[in-house]
């Protein structure tokens, strides 16, 4: 059994992770900058602060293996210059504070698991399968991908085993993309967005999670893997099918690009952008999906 850092554990990801992590019988401690932080009794809570680039030692003595999950979330306001910066810094300079302390304290971190996104492919890639070794692509989304896996590849010049999963559309029903495409469905206006032929990468969160857990014992892996589900998705089939599972129509038109473009700013290209991306890596390292098709996997987050 390991001993498992997490940065960004209350996150949606993180809390799910926590439990699974727990359940395999690890020991788990989050890192956070909350002062007040409400969380498991059975997980340790040690406190960094990554402005003043300061961490509690102990954290990085206690690890076996670090999962860096922590990042501001893209979704939440809009892309005006201030939030693109904190977007990046929560990324860059935690990642930088992680280095730093590796660098500097005796430690027995033997793995570095990281989070990216699928963004780094570019906004919108259309029907090209993407590949783990395809150059980056054009946009914020790719821009702040680039720049923390940058980061990333300082701790395997350390000498610890590093893995970056590239991380598709999580969903959940705790919180993430679903509640949020499920709404206007529920209410009757549910629409595909844009053209509503953009690609969606998706990945069911147990399966997410299932893939950190995964590499943790499988000391063979290393370097960049896409955390997708095999079988990504249209934007008009992902709403077909989440309203096909709530027994809803779609009657209204597509929304238009421009009206979207308006409401959200540079922000759009998170719901108008898509990629098609390949999980062959990942399976290819022996990992089997619970959840490989988009019918199965909102029949069980949607029951």
């Amino acid at each position: 059994m390991k001993r498992i850092l997490i940065t960004g554990g209350s996150g949606l990801v993180g809390t799910k992770l926590s439990k699974l992590l727990l359940a395999q019988g690890h020991e788990v401690a989050h890192l956070t900058r909350e002062k007040s932080y409400h969380h498991n009794p059975a997980i340790k809570v040690f406190r960094w602060n990554i402005f003043k680039q300061t961490i509690d030692p102990e954290a990085i003595q206690f690890a076996d293996v670090i999962i860096h999950l922590a990042g501001e979330s893209v979704a939440k306001g809009h892309w005006s210059a201030k939030r693109k910066k904190e977007i990046i810094a929560s990324r860059v300079l935690s990642t930088k504070l992680l280095v730093n302390t590796l660098t500097s304290f005796k430690h027995h971190v033997e793995s570095f698991i990281s989070a990216s996104a699928i963004g780094i492919y570019g906004i919108n890639t259309g029907y090209e399968t993407m590949h783990e070794q395809n150059p980056v692509g054009d946009g914020f989304l790719a821009e702040v991908a680039q720049q923390w896996e940058e980061e990333v590849n300082k701790i395997a010049l350390l000498g610890i085993r590093t893995c970056i999963f590239r991380i598709g559309i999580v969903l959940a029903k705790e919180g993430g993309a679903l509640p949020q495409l499920i709404k206007p469905i529920k209410y009757w206006i549910g629409s595909p967005l844009g053209t509503g032929d953009q690609m969606m990468s998706w990945i069911h969160i147990d399966d997410l999670c299932s893939i950190f857990n995964f590499a943790i014992d499988n000391t063979e892996m290393h370097g960049v893997y896409n955390a997708t589900a095999p079988r990504p998705v249209a934007n008009t089939e992902m709403m077909q099918t989440i309203a096909r599972k709530l027994h809803k129509p779609l009657f209204l038109p597509k929304v238009p690009a421009f009206i979207l473009q308006w409401l959200m700013g540079e922000m759009s290209e998170i719901v108008l952008g898509g990629n098609k991306v390949s999980a062959r890596k990942i399976i290819n390292a022996g990992f089997k999906f619970k959840f490989p098709d988009l019918s199965l996997a909102l029949k069980n987050l949607l029951k």
